[in-house]
């Protein structure tokens, strides 16, 4: 028996080998890789997640996890027709909410969004939040160890997570769904598979700190007299908010250009080149940050970072703000796509890489930057676009590999990552390979080889 009509044994109708069925779950986010697969398959439990490794491994064969596909550099494509596709949109429950404990389990095909939903209606809150948060899942935000908006309060998505369950490459089940908050009893196992982008095991459920519900969202926008600027305000915020700064972005002159020119009804309320998008929230009595971000901002016109400011008023006001940060991919990518870049430094040193980075690139030749990012992570989208009336498929082509050593480059100078929040997929394989530490990448691959020794977990991405 072929291990298709295996797994059609399996699963029934929630196994495809048409190409016409597969076809969407092929191409990724970005449209930089169009793979191919032996099958497209939809288990609805762990024991069937388990099952169709079991099968995989009975048969020789590879496979690849997928949860909303929406990831930036190709880590959910397959790349060979002897491969499986394992979709996880079908484990899509929400097994429990601890009000008292404040966690909930859930398992890995669980949008996002609906999450939030969720634990909000126990007036309870989970962090985790990115512009894909619609249709991106739990599964692959963990496997991708997610940053998103909110960071600086709550950490990346892996420091939410309490205990995992995952399936091994052997088939047997490991499963550390404890809610607990303290238990030193051996090696920090979960710790294995968040960011290893599901070439250890596929995670099938996971158990999330929850919070308690912000009762109040206080949202600014700020023309400011530079990024230096900007990075003094932060520890200024926080300190003035008693840490309640949530999100603290920053948005270039050059990204909303783009906005302007390519999303119709989407303008920034000031002038200026350099912007800070900033939020406070907490579970306070109604009104009590608003003082608090008043004299901040009043303290940031008189030191002269702040050139002018702007407070939400309502909650369409707030959220029209971050329609303006949020529409900046989408901008670009009408714009004619861009050379992206998710890179990290140091807070301190992003005053400097801002100066540096575009004297470094105008030695290639005239280019378009947009520049955006959460500064109160350190974390940069540095993305460059074509000149005006070039062809950005030749542009990228010819051009690509030399404009993000530049912005890579840098990065490592200054004691920084080519990958803040995006992760390696199979885009960055040889980056990785470039500036990751040597003795890091020795324990990764006999880790790999430990766990995974027939390279059957999503082979191709992460480590070359």
């Amino acid at each position: 028996m072929t291990l298709v009509n295996a797994l059609a044994g399996l699963l029934g109708d929630r196994c495809t080998a048409s190409a016409d069925a597969m076809a969407s779950y092929l191409e990724d986010e970005r449209g930089l890789y169009r793979g191919e697969a032996a099958c497209l398959v939809f288990p609805e439990s762990t024991d069937e997640v388990a099952a169709v490794v079991r099968l995989c491994v009975e048969h020789g064969a590879s496979l690849v996890p997928q949860g909303g596909n929406t990831g930036y550099c190709g880590g959910a494509t397959p790349s060979s027709a002897t491969q499986v596709l394992l979709n996880l949109s079908r484990l899509n429950r929400i097994r429990a909410i601890d009000p008292v404990g404040m966690t909930v389990t859930a398992e890995a095909g669980v949008i996002l969004a609906n999450l939030h939903d969720a634990v909000e209606a126990e007036d309870l809150f989970f962090p985790l939040s990115m512009g894909s948060e619609g249709s991106c899942q739990l599964g692959g935000n963990l496997a991708t160890n997610a940053g998103g908006l909110a960071v600086l309060k709550y950490g990346m998505a892996g420091e939410l997570v309490l205990g995992l369950e995952v399936v091994l490459p052997d088939g047997s089940v490991l499963n550390t769904l404890k809610p607990l908050r303290k238990d030193n009893t051996g090696y920090h196992l979960r710790q294995l598979f968040l960011g290893a982008e599901g070439t250890l095991g596929v995670i099938t459920a996971a158990v999330l700190k929850l919070f308690p519900r912000p009762t109040e969202f206080q949202t600014a926008w700020l023309s400011v007299s530079g990024v230096a600027a900007a990075c003094q305000l932060l520890p200024l915020a926080r300190r003035a908010s008693g840490d309640c700064v949530t999100s603290f972005e920053y948005i270039s002159g050059q990204s909303l250009a783009l906005l302007a020119q390519h999303v119709e009804g989407l303008r920034p309320p000031l002038a200026g080149e350099h912007h800070v998008l900033l939020e406070l929230s907490g579970a306070l009595p109604p009104g009590g940050l608003r003082p608090q971000l008043e004299q901040l901002l009043e303290q940031a016109l008189e030191a002269g970072w702040a050139e002018d400011a702007v407070i939400a008023e309502s909650l369409d006001q707030r959220r029209a703000l971050w329609a303006l940060r949020e529409n900046i991919p989408e901008a670009e990518k009408r714009a004619g796509r861009s050379i992206k870049h998710d890179v990290s430094v140091p807070i301190a040193d992003i005053p400097a890489y801002c100066e540096q980075a575009p004297r470094r690139l105008a030695a290639l030749e005239p280019l378009r930057l947009s520049i955006y990012g959460h500064i109160g992570d350190g974390n940069l989208h540095y993305n460059v676009l074509a000149p005006e009336a070039s062809d950005p498929a030749a542009f990228k082509t010819d051009k690509g590999e030399a404009i993000s050593r530049v912005v890579h480059d840098l990065a490592a100078e200054m004691g920084g990552s080519f990958s803040a929040e995006h992760g390696i997929g199979q885009l960055k394989t040889a980056e990785l390979a470039r500036y990751g530490d040597p003795a890091a990448l020795a324990l990764m691959r006999a880790l790999k080889l430990a766990i995974d020794p027939e390279g059957r977990m999503n082979p191709g991405k992460l480590l070359d």
